[in-house]
């Protein structure tokens, strides 16, 4: 299996196409069930938060018919993936209660479970697995973790302190994450970590010696004599009088002393022992993690991301349960602040997003300008069709990424906010001189050949029922000479879009080739295009 890749789509699909026992350590950072919704990222593509609910960032669980088949095949999932016939029947009897009572937890447990059966599946026996969560649901995704990886193999439920004073209306201010830590067998892999205290050492390190080293004195004298070596006088003095010993024999002290390693006190003859700070091993990590601050809004590594981590909570991760060489993966990569702590730390590494723009801005910022990798030598990104050919695979796979990869390929957004006329698939989002909100061009997708003037006239009725000024179709292959004149015709109809004396029309077709060729949208300047993308032949430049 190749790694340092990126892969585009859903992870549950991805990593179903995988050997088994392939990958060392998995982190994942999942959708909280907190029925919050993330836009942030899009927010920070465009400069203004969009109006429509991104669906790639949105926690709210349904119990939709893809999940209702889930719940129902769910047993035998779980007895094809080795979970005892006794707490299978916990799950059934638990999924029925959780329909009365939390059908939106039920869906978002059931999703999660598909996909940590694969996990468990992709994990070798001594590798490791860390999922992220916060308290909303933690306690639910212990019990089924418990259920697939096994109450044995939970080894730490890790307490991530992640900002300071919350407050909060009649609680407790919520300031934590959950980490739940759970190995594959007894035979996990483990690196101690080690955690000095600053503070601690600032405070009690405050000598500095000819060579520039921080210490702190400390004494060589214990109580009791000996009779030994290390009960001797040593420099005139005899520490024996007093009822005590040297901590270390006559014979040391002088080779300590001779490395500049004995402190002498300018008044008094009581020589200490020279502590370095920079001797100091620490303390043994514990499961409490107050030490690593959020990811601060002007912090260099800041993405765009509400629920961004810190690089150095996943460097820390990274070291405990991988060693270089290995194969980490973060299945719902994000931000890839996974990828950039196992590339830092010299591992391989995997990461899987669902959202085209996720994928591109991690290449591009965090692979490419942040840790100077080059697409085709250091890393690849697999999923994304580059030509009519993927796109027809894609489309024959799973046509409703087909859709999203259509989508988000013209740098629209995949949205499931309803119309009048139905639904779209996208919308891509524009600026308007002298308007404060951004404006919008609805989009929708037909992957099959039997594209016709009826689909258009659909779309112009979503066009005429819909705040957007703009319409785009998106086919598989290019219209025949024919259906574009007619096209055409019918779209003449729509009228333009006036934008400082530019005329924009107001419905407009594109094909999967062309997208391929570089081909986008005429439209006002778009919200989150980085790079000058040819436009429709035959229509005037965007300004």
């Amino acid at each position: 299996m190749d790694v340092n890749k990126l892969y585009y789509g859903d992870c549950l699909t991805v990593m179903s196409e995988w050997p088994l026992a392939c990958v060392d350590l998995i982190y994942l950072d999942p959708p909280f069930n907190s029925n919050r919704q993330y836009n942030a990222i899009y927010k920070d593509e465009t400069g203004r938060p969009l109006p429509d609910q991104i669906e790639a960032f949105c926690d709210m669980w349904e119990l939709d018919p893809e999940r209702e088949r889930v719940i129902r095949d769910m047993p035998i999932l779980m007895r094809a993936n080795g979970i005892d016939d006794s707490i299978v029947e916990f799950w059934r009897l638990w999924m029925k209660a959780l329909r009365d009572t939390q059908p939106r937890l039920l869906a978002y447990l059931t999703y999660m479970a598909e996909r940590l059966m694969i996990m468990k599946r992709i994990l070798k026996p001594t590798g490791s697995v860390y999922l992220h969560c916060d308290p909303t649901a933690s306690h639910y995704i212990k019990a089924l973790m418990d259920a697939i990886f096994g109450h044995g193999n939970f080894r730490n439920e890790i307490v991530w302190k992640r900002t300071g004073a919350h407050n909060s209306s009649r609680r407790y201010g919520p300031v934590h994450d959950t980490i739940l830590y759970y190995s594959r067998s007894d035979a996990y892999g483990w690196n101690d970590i080690r955690i000095i205290n600053q503070e601690y050492v600032n405070r009690r390190y405050t000598y500095r010696d000819d060579r520039g080293r921080l210490f702190q004195p400390v004494s060589l004298i214990a109580a009791g004599t000996r009779n030994g070596a290390s009960g001797l006088p040593w420099r005139g003095i005899d520490v024996t009088a007093k009822g005590n010993h040297w901590r270390y024999t006559v014979q040391r002290l002088d080779e300590l002393d001779a490395k500049g390693d004995i402190y002498w006190p300018s008044r008094g003859n009581m020589p200490r022992l020279k502590m370095y700070a920079d001797d100091v091993k620490g303390e043994l990590l514990q499961d409490w993690w107050h030490d690593i601050p959020p990811v601060n809004s002007q912090a260099a590594e800041r993405m765009g991301y509400n629920t961004q981590k810190p690089i150095a909570l996943l460097e820390r991760i990274v070291k405990a349960s991988s060693n270089p060489g290995d194969v980490v993966l973060d299945p719902f990569a994000g931000c890839a602040t996974t990828m950039e702590a196992a590339q830092k730390l010299g591992r391989k590494w995997i990461g899987i997003d669902i959202a085209i723009h996720a994928i591109k801005r991690v290449a591009r910022v965090r692979l490419v300008e942040r840790l100077g990798l080059i697409e085709g030598e250091d890393f690849e990104i697999e999923g994304v069709p580059r030509n009519v050919e993927g796109a027809e695979d894609l489309w024959e796979r799973d046509k409703y990424h087909f859709q999203k990869w259509a989508v988000e390929q013209v740098e629209g957004f995949v949205t499931s906010r309803k119309t009048a006329d139905g639904g779209i698939d996208g919308r891509l989002y524009f600026a308007v001189p002298d308007e404060k909100d951004l404006q919008s061009m609805v989009i929708e997708v037909k992957g099959g050949k039997n594209v016709n003037i009826r689909d258009l006239r659909a779309l112009k009725g979503v066009l005429d029922n819909d705040e957007a000024l703009m319409a785009g179709l998106i086919t598989m292959r290019p219209l025949s000479e024919r259906q574009q004149r007619n096209f055409n015709k019918f779209m003449a109809g729509a009228g333009s879009l006036n934008v400082l004396g530019i005329e924009y029309p107001r419905m407009q077709t594109l094909s999967v080739e062309e997208i391929c060729d570089g081909a986008r949208f005429n439209t006002p300047t778009v919200m989150g295009r980085h790079t000058q993308q040819p436009v429709l032949p035959g229509t005037p430049s965007s300004p």
